[in-house]
């Protein structure tokens, strides 16, 4: 039999997800959680051998969730509406068995568990595109003045806080909006969110 955790934070479809994969004769789902949290928990509480993750939930992401139990005897799918870049490769780097995606039909899930319990990881065909299209062009300080933009911070509190001058917090977010070809610092942002580069 295999044990099955899910979490998912609409509870319409968490309940849904449980009743069709309880249906599978070989499946049995022992847990249900509605945030990452929560899921981490359950794996440690029932020692399933999948558990199942939407990627945006409150209190700790399925990424988050599951970059925690890298290294634990659970494999973990993750199930999620979004087939972006920075995603796939934060769930690969994480060691994540599946990610597939939720408009994918019901019996494709039931599958994929077990050619993964088999030992062989899936992913949705369209993140594979993804995975070569690019990579975040962003240096390590950059990722640290968009963040610091996103929290709505100004040109002088980014300076102040990361120990830099005006001028050069300037040229950072100069050089943010030409490698993500925008013209402002709001584009910048959801550019970068669209691409799941947000940590």
């Amino acid at each position: 039999m295999i044990r099955i955790v899910i979490a998912e934070d609409q509870q319409l479809l968490l309940g849904a997800l449980g009743s069709l994969l309880d249906l599978e004769e070989d499946m049995e789902v022992v847990g249900k959680a509605k945030n990452g949290e929560e899921a981490i928990s359950l794996v440690h509480q029932h020692q399933p051998d999948v558990c199942i993750m939407d990627i945006e939930m409150p209190l700790k992401s399925g990424l988050d969730a599951a970059e925690e139990l890298k290294g634990h005897h659970c494999k973990v799918i993750i199930l999620t509406t979004f087939a972006r870049a920075g995603y796939f490769e934060r769930a690969r780097n994480a060691n994540i068995s599946g990610y597939l995606l939720k408009d994918s039909p019901s019996e494709e899930l039931a599958r994929s568990i077990r050619v993964i319990m088999d030992g062989r990881k899936i992913y949705a065909p369209e993140l594979i595109d993804l995975a070569y299209e690019e990579e975040n062009p962003l240096t390590e300080r950059e990722q640290q003045v968009i963040r610091l933009i996103a929290e709505g911070k100004n040109t002088k509190e980014i300076a102040n806080k990361l120990f830099l001058t005006n001028g050069t917090v300037r040229n950072y977010v100069s050089t943010i909006l030409d490698k993500l070809h925008v013209t402002n610092r709001i584009e910048a942002i959801s550019r970068f969110k669209e691409k799941g580069w947000f940590k």
